[in-house]
């Protein structure tokens, strides 16, 4: 398997699984609501997050398992966190931390 070959994988198992239940939910309309966003971090870590329109959490997947991150309370940008993973997203730039690890900036891939 070539490197990155998993990540493709998830983003079609986590595309698929979103279309399904948005389309399931309310109709061919909810597959338009949402955004899909990959990233690749300084550190070498990966990971896809989500966006529902009429959702405020950010839906990530990461280290191999999906992680439902609340929207908190942040002075600029917009700061998600839960289960040990937090994101920041501001207009400086992208930072995950997760899993005991420090902080790292990420990119969009």
């Amino acid at each position: 398997m070539q490197p990155g070959a998993n990540m493709t994988w998830y983003k079609t198992a986590i595309f698929g699984a979103a279309f399904s239940v948005a389309s399931a939910a309310t109709g061919p309309s909810a597959a338009h609501a949402q955004t899909f966003e990959s990233y690749r971090c300084a550190d070498g870590t990966r990971f896809i997050v989500g966006f529902y329109q009429h959702d405020s959490r950010a839906h990530l997947q990461i280290d191999g398992r999906a992680v439902t991150l609340k929207k908190r309370l942040a002075l600029s940008g917009t700061r998600y966190s839960g289960s040990g993973v937090t994101l920041a997203i501001t207009k400086a730039g992208t930072t995950i931390r997760h899993v005991k690890r420090p902080l790292t900036s990420c990119e969009l891939t």
